[in-house]
């Protein structure tokens, strides 16, 4: 498939490939806090490339603390750009783990009222399906989130998700099994949380059917596609670990089986082997595009999907 040369207005010479879909374009997952291991740029860095690009919002996730704050603080210094940059919480124990206190503070976190947390995210590597991978030791999963096969969800997810649902804000079930998710979904909905987020770059199509006609929404990220995955990274400690990747035509499958207007697409950057945020979102369009993906669904999943699953607000 050629690509097809995309010229700034006034300029002579093209950029590069998929550009223009980055105008109106949102990133939910940027990785651009503080953090242990090396970052490839700070949070103001990420506001000003996504602002460059014409962007209009960036979502801020951190293992260590609550995102909100740097969020409020990064709109205070560079409202003027016309991004909209949002945290939340990833229940990780740094970050005050799956506690329903923590959430509280974390939708209320910020400098006014409305600063606080857009989504609410189970744990990343501290769930039984993530730590089993990583093999870690007996003492650390028993720390760690599961999901029972059947009955309530664990003490205290029920409270969480009623919380959730109050704030209208996003549930993003983490780092699950495909069945644990399925499984949250379910309970989510049934608890009235209308926006719901399920990481499904590893979940095979029938999983993402599933979660998609439950109501949820798939999210598929360039970082398990990048050369990312071949290097042992430090994520929740000092433990270096890989991530499986995934094959760009099984990734294509999955964004299929879901459709565009219950995915979307995000970068997952931040860290320092992979390009900055924007670069590393264009650079999964491009991917996407040469896997088959239309183009017109490919703006729909960063562009349309998230800004109406996060509510932010439509350009001018």
């Amino acid at each position: 498939m050629a690509d097809v040369p995309i010229t700034r207005p006034g300029a002579s010479s093209p950029v590069r490939p998929n550009a223009d879909l980055l105008v109106g374009a949102m990133d939910n997952h940027v990785h651009a806090c503080p953090h242990i291991n090396a970052r490839s740029l700070d949070v103001f860095d990420a506001v000003e490339d996504a602002a460059a690009a014409g962007m209009v919002a960036l979502g801020l996730m951190d293992n260590f603390a609550p995102t909100s704050g740097y969020a409020a603080l990064a709109r205070r210094r560079l409202g003027h750009l016309g991004v909209d940059v949002f945290g939340g919480l990833i229940m990780e124990p740094p970050a005050g783990g799956v506690s329903a206190e923590a959430v509280r503070a974390s939708l209320a976190y910020g400098y006014a009222p409305g600063d606080g947390a857009r989504f609410i995210s189970l744990p990343t590597h501290h769930t039984r399906h993530i730590a089993e991978q990583e093999g870690r030791s007996p003492a650390y999963l028993e720390g760690c989130l599961a999901i029972p096969d059947a009955g309530p969800l664990p003490d205290p997810l029920p409270e969480i998700l009623d919380l959730v649902a109050g704030a209208d804000v996003v549930l993003n079930t983490g780092h699950l099994s495909g069945p644990e998710a399925v499984r949250v979904v379910e309970a989510a909905r049934a608890a009235g949380v209308t926006r719901i987020l399920v990481p499904s770059s590893h979940y095979d199509g029938r999983t993402v059917a599933e979660v998609v006609r439950l109501g949820g929404v798939a999210e598929f990220s360039f970082f398990f596609v990048s050369h990312a995955t071949q290097v042992g990274l430090t994520h929740v400690d000092a433990a270096a670990n890989t991530v499986a990747p995934v094959a760009l035509a099984d990734m294509a499958e999955r964004i299929a089986a879901a459709g565009p207007d219950a995915a979307i697409l995000s970068s997952d950057c931040g860290v320092g082997v992979l390009p900055p945020p924007a670069e590393g979102l264009r650079e999964f369009l491009v991917l996407l595009q040469h896997a088959g993906v239309p183009r017109d669904h490919l703006r729909a999943m960063v562009r349309d999907t998230p800004r109406r699953l996060f509510n932010v607000p439509p350009s001018e």
